[in-house]
C-alpha cells in the first residue's frame, strides 16, 4: 500500500505502549470511550426491531397479496435451489470483498487488527447499519468506534473513513453513469427510458464531480475558513465549527486517489462487495425462471438502493419498493420482480445480520481486551523507577 498523504496526522494504528508511547502513557487518563450515545441506545434498538418486523410483515405477505401473486414465502419454496445456494454463495463473496477493502484502507502496519478482528469490525458495522435508523451513521459510528479503541488516531479514522466511503460509493456513482448513458443510448441490450436512465447517470456524474472538487481543495482549508471567519456571531460560530469538515473530507478523497494509485489488490473488494451482491439478485431472478437484461438488473438495483440514505433501518421496505419500482420502469413484470427482489432481501438483509449481531458482542470482548492490556501497561509504566 502507498504511504498516507502527508496531511494524515499520527500512525496509522497503535499496538501495545511501547517506548514514547509508554512513557507519555503515564499522563493519560484510563477512560474508556463509549459507543455513540445518540445512536447506540436501547430505545433505538427497540424502534428498530419493531419496524424491521412490521415492514417485513407487510412485504413477505401483504405486498404479494396486493400485487396477485400469492403468499411470497410459498413461492420462495417454488424458487430453483441450486439457484438459491448461488445466491447465498454470492452473497457470502459479497462480504469478502467488504473485508477486504476495509483492510487495504484502514489496516497498515497494524499489531492488534488481523483477519478476525477485521472480520468483526465489518460484520458489526454492516449490523448496525441495517437494524438502526440512521441512513448508514450507526455502522460508521461503529467502525469509527473500534478503530479508535485500537489506538488509530482520531484525523486518521475521519480521512480513512471519507477514502473508504470514496472508493466503495465512487464505483456504485460510477455504474450509475455508465450503465445508464449505455441504455439510454442502446449500446447494450434493454430499454433505456430517460428518467430511469439519463436522470439517475447526471446524479452520479454530479456526485462524482463533487468528490474531484474536494481534492483539488487546499490543504490548509480549515484554517483559511477560521481567518475568514471572523464573525463573533452565530454564523462565525458555526463556520470555525465546521471548518475541519472540507479538510477531512479533501484529505479523505485525496487519500483514496493514493491508494488507487499504490495497486493494491485489496481495492478490488468495493468491485466485488458490489458485483457479487448485483449478482445474488440475478441468481434470484433465474431461481424464479426470470431473466431480465444484465443492464437492466443493474440499473434498477442501484435506483433502488438509493433510497437506502432514508432513515430506515438497513433500508428494509424503501430498497424494496425502489428496486421492484424500477423494475417496473424498465417492462420488468411486477409480479416476477416481487419474489425476485424479496428473495435477493432474504440474502442480502438477513445474511449478514444475524452473525453481525453476534460479531458485535465479540468485538466489545475483543475492546475489553485492549483496555485491559494498556491499563496494565500504563500501570507498569507509572512504578517504573
Amino acid at each position: 500500500m502507498a504511504a498516507a498523504p502527508k496531511s494524515e496526522v499520527g500512525p496509522p494504528a497503535a499496538g501495545p505502549l511501547t517506548g514514547s508511547g509508554a512513557a507519555a502513557a503515564r499522563h493519560e487518563p484510563a477512560t474508556t470511550q463509549q459507543l455513540p450515545r445518540a445512536i447506540f441506545t436501547r430505545g433505538r434498538l427497540i424502534a428498530s426491531i419493531v419496524f424491521v418486523v412490521g415492514i417485513v410483515a407487510f412485504l413477505y405477505f401483504g405486498l404479494p397479496e396486493m400485487v396477485g401473486f400469492g403468499a411470497s414465502f410459498k413461492r420462495l419454496d417454488e424458487g430453483n435451489g441450486w439457484w438459491l445456494a448461488g445466491a447465498a454463495l454470492l452473497e457470502f463473496l459479497s462480504f469478502c470483498g467488504y473485508v477486504a477493502l476495509f483492510r487495504a484502507v484502514f489496516i497498515h502496519r497494524s499489531t492488534r487488527i488481523g483477519w478476525r478482528v477485521s472480520y468483526q469490525i465489518t460484520m458489526a458495522g454492516l449490523a448496525a447499519t441495517r437494524l438502526f435508523a440512521a441512513a448508514g451513521a450507526g455502522g460508521v459510528a461503529l467502525t469509527a468506534w473500534a478503530l479508535r479503541r485500537s489506538g488509530m488516531e482520531r484525523r486518521l479514522v475521519a480521512s480513512r473513513m471519507v477514502a473508504f466511503m470514496a472508493l466503495l460509493y465512487g464505483v456504485y456513482m460510477g455504474a450509475l453513469l455508465i450503465d445508464g448513458v449505455g441504455l439510454y443510448l442502446h449500446a447494450w441490450p434493454g430499454p433505456g427510458p430517460f428518467a430511469i436512465t439519463i436522470i439517475p447517470a447526471l446524479l452520479g456524474a454530479v456526485v462524482i464531480g463533487l468528490f474531484v472538487g474536494m481534492s483539488l481543495l487546499p490543504r490548509d482549508i480549515d484554517r483559511l475558513i477560521r481567518a475568514r471567519a471572523v464573525r463573533s456571531g452565530p454564523t462565525g460560530r458555526c463556520a470555525r465549527r465546521l471548518a475541519p469538515v472540507p479538510g477531512a473530507a479533501s484529505t479523505g478523497v485525496r487519500t483514496a486517489l493514493a491508494l488507487m494509485r499504490s495497486g493494491d489488490p485489496g481495492l478490488a473488494g468495493a468491485l466485488a462487495w458490489w458485483g457479487f451482491d448485483i449478482a445474488t439478485l440475478w441468481a434470484c431472478f433465474h431461481a424464479f425462471g426470470y431473466a431480465p437484461h444484465t443492464g437492466v438488473i443493474v440499473m434498477a438495483y442501484f435506483v433502488g438502493w438509493i433510497a437506502n440514505t432514508l432513515p430506515l433501518p438497513g433500508g428494509i421496505g424503501g430498497v424494496e419498493g425502489g428496486m421492484i419500482g424500477a423494475f417496473a420502469a424498465f417492462g420488468v413484470s411486477v409480479q416476477a420482480a416481487v419474489v425476485a427482489v424479496l428473495a435477493y432481501r432474504a440474502f442480502s438483509f438477513w445474511l449478514p445480520t444475524l452473525p453481525g449481531a453476534l460479531a458485535y458482542f465479540q468485538l466489545r470482548r475483543t475492546v475489553r481486551g485492549w483496555e485491559t492490556n494498556d491499563s496494565g501497561l500504563r500501570v507498569l509504566v507509572t512504578q517504573e523507577p
